[in-house]
């Protein structure tokens, strides 16, 4: 778990240049630019690129650059819509009181860097990592119970802030798709993750994903619920903490309209993931923290509204971090980092848990 996944093919040195020649046109005169770096532990998607910025006198701008990824670097997404992002963080952050990034700029030309790009302001705090996963150690795992779930209830609280705000049609016309008819914004979503496993994977199909969809046609809600604006990939990864609080909410691309549940249960499985890593390896982990029941009744209180379909929604959330895991390591594969299993399932690293899920 702790060899770092190569992420990007792009030359740093070359990127600086590039960068620098940008922002000056953007300013409007000289501006210096410090060494470009990339983080090291979250992470998979879009390219991202640390820097500061100085010009015309005034204090130095501590600058994040997210680009979409190369075809040559295996993307894990077919499309990197980074205007609808830079968008949704500026609703996010204005509308919903949410701490989205202070969003600066958005280049659609793919002239200055080779693809669109946006940049936002970098902030301070500290971010539960994924290499290694914050259940094997780190600061998380080593804070009192009491402070793991402020942090916690914290983090569903950003969850009910962005449901909670009434967004406009026009506003989130970024992000709606043509009219799916019946079943709204969660027959679009589950619609466009079939899509998106046949880009991805459909020239070597994974069955026990392919059982998934099936499982969920059969077990579909009744009633999905109202459509809001959803964060997308909701999980403490994703978040920067100080003193346990939230202070910067991060990587937008899989926002979405759907049902509230679909940031829930992904909340909820993805920590569940790397609990069920942990404990393969026998380690104890963290299996008191973001519990179904604890999330859904903090949810509750915050809202007024009760999650519903959870089975469902759970679900859906291992299947659809089972398809983009399983790009991710045919990205490892390509760049000779892991060897192709003999069974395309053991491409899914939840395997078991997916398995369990669907058995009934």
């Amino acid at each position: 778990m702790a060899e770092e996944m190569r992420t990007s093919t792009r030359d740093l040195r070359t990127l600086h240049d590039r960068v620098a020649t940008w922002l000056s046109g953007r300013t409007g005169g000289p501006v210096e630019v410090s060494e470009l770096s990339r983080p090291s532990a979250n992470g998979m998607s879009s390219e991202t690129l640390f820097f500061t910025a100085s010009w015309a006198g005034r204090r130095p701008v501590r600058c994040v650059a997210r680009l979409a990824p190369e075809t040559e670097a295996v993307p894990v997404f077919p499309h990197y819509d980074l205007g609808a992002q830079f968008e949704v963080m500026r609703l996010a952050r204005e509308r919903a009181g949410v701490p989205a990034p202070r969003a600066l700029w958005f280049e659609p030309d793919p002239g200055a860097l080779g693809t669109p790009f946006f940049v936002m302001e970098r902030e301070d705090g500290d971010v539960p990592p994924d290499v290694m996963p914050y259940t094997f150690e780190g600061w998380l795992l080593d804070a009192p119970p009491g402070r793991r779930r402020e942090l916690q209830d914290a983090s569903v609280g950003l969850l009910a802030a962005l449901h909670d705000t009434p967004f406009t049609r026009d506003e989130l016309s970024i992000l709606l798709r043509p009219d799916p008819g019946r079943g709204g914004g969660l027959r679009a979503h589950v619609d466009a993750q079939r899509a998106y496993y046949g880009w991805a994977h459909g020239d070597h199909p994974i069955p026990l994903l392919e059982r998934a969809f099936d499982w969920l046609e059969a077990h579909w809600p009744d009633d999905p619920g109202p459509d809001v604006l959803t964060w997308g990939d909701a999980r403490i990864g994703n978040v920067m903490y100080q003193d346990f609080r939230p202070v910067a909410v991060l990587d937008w691309e899989m926002a979405a309209v759907g049902p509230r549940e679909l940031d829930l249960a992904w909340m909820i499985f993805l920590h569940r993931f790397f609990q069920d890593l942990t404990e393969a390896m026998g380690l104890p982990g963290l299996p008191d923290f973001m519990r179904r029941d604890d999330v859904c009744r903090t949810y509750q209180e915050l809202t007024g509204h009760q999650p519903a379909n959870m089975d469902f929604h759970l679900t859906y959330a291992a299947l659809r971090h089972g398809v983009i895991m399983a790009r991710v390591w045919r990205r490892r594969i390509h760049f000779g980092e892991q060897a192709m299993p003999d069974d395309p399932d053991d491409l899914v690293l939840h395997r078991t848990t997916l398995e369990r899920m669907i058995a009934h």
